[in-house]
């Protein structure tokens, strides 16, 4: 049996959008009661959105579905997922691509899961005017300065 491609795993949908209660314990570690687990495409289609110029980070997309599907927040796990697999299938595919690369971890982080890892995220990013500066010691870590000023309101 064959893998499926990126682009196969991002257009299936399986039961999603699911909304799940969430238990008393669950509820108080994550801020609510209602989560939604929403489908691949949803998170791909919000990525499209952002012009070149513009960044968005993992945050302000889960807000946003979240509040779309009137849940109090969405998977944290899935979305991250559902992010790197949008990038993976950008990537397969010569059409319709995905500008994955401004989409940043929710403190305006750069995505070591992207296709070409930090350093193409970086080049594309600073194509579009952004600045890229590293914290850390020793283990960098490589951000968007003032990454709040450009994020793009969905």
């Amino acid at each position: 049996m064959s893998r499926k491609s990126f682009t196969e795993k991002l257009n299936d949908s399986k039961d999603m959008p699911k909304l799940v209660e969430l238990d008393e314990k669950a509820a108080a570690r994550w801020g609510g009661k209602k989560m939604v687990i929403a489908p691949p495409l949803e998170y791909d289609s919000l990525m499209k959105k952002v012009p070149k110029g513009k960044i968005i980070t993992t945050e302000v997309l889960r807000k946003y579905v979240a509040k779309k599907y009137n849940a109090d927040l969405t998977c944290p796990l899935t979305a991250g997922i559902f992010v790197s697999l949008s990038a993976q299938a950008s990537e397969e595919r010569d059409y319709d691509k995905t500008p994955f690369w401004r989409t940043l971890k929710s403190n305006g982080e750069l995505n070591e899961k992207y296709p070409g890892g930090i350093e193409l995220q970086k080049k594309l990013l600073e194509e579009e005017g952004h600045n890229i500066i590293t914290k850390g010691k020793k283990n960098n870590k490589y951000y968007v300065k003032d990454f709040e000023t450009k994020l793009y309101d969905l």
